[in-house]
């Protein structure tokens, strides 16, 4: 698939599985909820833990998204749809291109409290850490069944 189609994987995923390594060179991977912003993915956590740790020893990661799915019993199989990311991820010190960043996830998560946004992310801000993911690579791919009950090739519309 190509790369708008993945690209809209990871605008509709709700959450997504971040790999990373740590320190030590063992493997770490979580679900977190990200968000795109161009080229780049938007993350926050807390300042101090594991994951947080992870991007800052070893910045390189990989995640995977995916988008709908529907389990096809008849055929033993599932329909889907994924995206794989490969990037590098900064941290953001900056203040002001911290709120900026979590008022980007706050629009994605939750449009019904933007309101109170200021107060929150004003609360938050000092224990929170947030980086950005620059896309390097990104794959997309779906398993899809056309009303006739045939397999979708890559590129076949429903």
């Amino acid at each position: 698939m190509g790369r708008g189609f993945a690209l809209g994987v990871l605008d509709k995923a709700e959450w997504m599985t971040l790999a990373m390594t740590d320190g030590e060179g063992k493997p770490y991977c979580v679900p977190v909820s990200l968000v795109r912003d161009g080229e780049e993915l938007i993350l926050h956590s807390a300042m101090l833990g594991e994951k947080a740790e992870c991007l800052r020893a070893r910045p390189e990661v990989c995640i995977t998204a995916v988008g709908d799915t529907h389990v096809v019993p008849e055929e033993y199989t599932t329909e889907y749809e994924s995206a794989i990311v490969r990037g590098r991820a900064r941290e953001i010190t900056d203040p002001q291109e911290k709120l900026a960043a979590l008022w980007t996830l706050t629009r994605q998560y939750c449009p019904e409290h933007l309101g109170q946004f200021d107060q929150m992310a004003g609360a938050s801000l000092k224990r929170t850490a947030v980086f950005r993911i620059a896309i390097q690579e990104l794959t997309g791919k779906r398993k899809k069944y056309g009303k006739d009950g045939k397999e979708l090739k890559f590129g076949a519309k429903e």
